[in-house]
């Protein structure tokens, strides 16, 4: 019956009515691509889980958490342009250089080469901090951050300590500015990113530590900072900072934060599947 029921639905579908869904699909798919690796997809995510609620007010009939909902999207629609402005804006500029077809991509490593990666940031740390050369080291988690990427000059090379060392030594052309790791692999430098607004930090803390901490509140990235004037390390993290780290504790954490969540992640994915295949 179900089977007859869905063959009767689609075969009044015409020829422009299938052109038409996949011209929408394909629409919705590069939206979602353009999305997926910037703070907005979390926003994405959000109006999703609003839309679901509003469909099932409205299904139970619940007058005043409708009524409050759907007064909510009357000017929801501004509210997403304000929010989206720079996605939006970005995408049109591609889509005017006629560059809507194609995203860039950067390369990744596989996660089990994370290990290594953190070795090579590890030794190019203890150097700077030895050196006192200052440095700001941004690690992508979760939360895309490619917006901010995108402000500074594109790498996409392995991580090894003579590249960190060799970017942020004084006076280059590429010192001022974070660099940016995402998956094992450096992807940009002289990124510029947002300064915090929390207005009780120290007053030692200086643009990097400020910069590293509006980073972590941003999204859920890592940023090691090299103190220029004492070669103190410090790494931020969820809008909080911890300062006068040795090579040792900095190794444990970046492991604790970037291979051990890691795999937490996956073997949660294979929780759920395995309790999906049962039930």
């Amino acid at each position: 019956m179900a089977i007859d029921y869905i063959f009767g639905l689609f075969s009044n579908f015409t020829f422009v009515d299938i052109i038409d869904i996949i011209i929408v699909a394909y629409i919705i798919y590069r939206a979602i691509l353009m999305f997926k690796q910037t703070r907005a997809m979390a926003l994405v995510k959000g109006i999703l889980v609003l839309l679901i609620v509003t469909v099932v007010a409205d299904l139970l009939n619940t007058t005043t958490l409708s009524w409050l909902l759907n007064s909510v999207w009357t000017v929801g629609i501004i509210a997403i342009v304000i929010l989206f402005q720079p996605e939006l804006r970005k995408a049109l500029e591609q889509f005017g250089r006629s560059g809507m077809l194609i995203t860039p991509t950067f390369k990744t490593r596989p996660e089990t080469e994370i290990t290594d990666s953190i070795d090579e940031v590890i030794k190019a740390v203890s150097v700077l901090s030895k050196n006192k050369i200052g440095a700001l080291i941004v690690w992508e988690r979760e939360t895309g951050i490619r917006d901010y990427m995108e402000t500074g000059i594109p790498i996409d090379s392995l991580v090894s300590s003579s590249l960190l060392i060799n970017i942020f030594i004084p006076k280059t052309p590429l010192h001022d500015g974070a660099v940016m790791i995402r998956k094992g692999r450096v992807v940009a430098a002289a990124c510029y990113l947002p300064l915090t607004s929390n207005t009780e930090l120290s007053i030692e803390l200086g643009t990097r530590h400020r910069a590293a901490i509006g980073i972590s509140e941003y999204s859920d990235a890592l940023a090691i900072v090299v103190s220029e004037e004492t070669g103190s390390i410090s790494m931020a993290i969820n809008g909080e900072i911890q300062r006068y780290l040795d090579t040792n504790a900095l190794r444990e954490k970046l492991r604790l934060h970037l291979v051990a969540d890691q795999q937490d992640r996956v073997i949660d994915r294979l929780w759920r599947g395995a309790n999906h295949e049962k039930n």
